[in-house]
């Protein structure tokens, strides 16, 4: 997943997903006070936020450095977040579906609405040249499912990205994020969304 960090924040200000607004290196205190839920106790605007597209092959560090795989949404279904909310770490859910009409791989399970965390934006610990929306699908999917069609809907903010000056810290963070998500969603104002009709179900 993407590397972002810094203080926590219920939801987005003034929207700024500019590679020149990304803070620096964020400091011992912060990585040791971070709250374990944000947000409101529903969803605040900008939110929700609905992003969907194919499923495009990433960089593949996800799974290969930081033990979180990702998939990719294609360029053109950004502007929803570009438009609405600044850079940084979001939590939702998400729902990965064959496209109509083909055969499929995935299981019943990995088919369902399911909870994810994303990193929007630049990830500095990479030194990408191109925003990206890269999200991690709490579940155990058990193939790959690239090109397969993929819905997000955003429902909150954990954090914005810093610069990460070790591998260590970036994946300790993004450990917390994934408890910051699923204990910020086990609230009924955010369960809700699993059925909205945004989804597949």
């Amino acid at each position: 997943m993407g590397d972002a960090a810094g203080e926590v924040i219920a939801s987005p200000s003034v929207p700024d997903s500019s590679k020149d607004s990304v803070p620096d290196v964020p400091d011992e205190y912060f990585r040791t006070s971070r709250p374990d839920i944000v947000g409101s106790n529903v969803p605040d605007a900008p939110f929700p936020i609905k992003l969907s597209g194919p499923v495009q092959h990433g960089f593949g560090r996800g799974s290969k450095d930081l033990g979180c795989p990702t998939a990719n949404l294609p360029d053109d279904s950004l502007p929803p977040m570009i438009d609405a909310a600044k850079t940084g770490v979001y939590y939702g859910y998400a729902q990965v579906t064959p496209s109509e009409g083909t055969s499929s791989s995935l299981s019943d399970q990995d088919i369902c609405v399911l909870p994810m965390v994303m990193s929007f934006g630049w990830n500095p610990f990479y030194k990408n040249e191109r925003m990206t929306a890269e999200i991690h699908i709490m579940h155990e999917f058990k193939s790959d499912f690239y090109g397969y069609d993929m819905k997000a809907l955003v429902l909150g903010y954990i954090r914005p990205e810093l610069h990460y000056t070790s591998r260590e810290a970036l994946i300790e963070d993004i450990e917390f994020d994934k408890k910051v998500a699923l204990k910020s969603m086990a609230r009924p104002g955010y369960e809700k969304y699993m059925s909205d009709p945004f989804f597949t179900v």
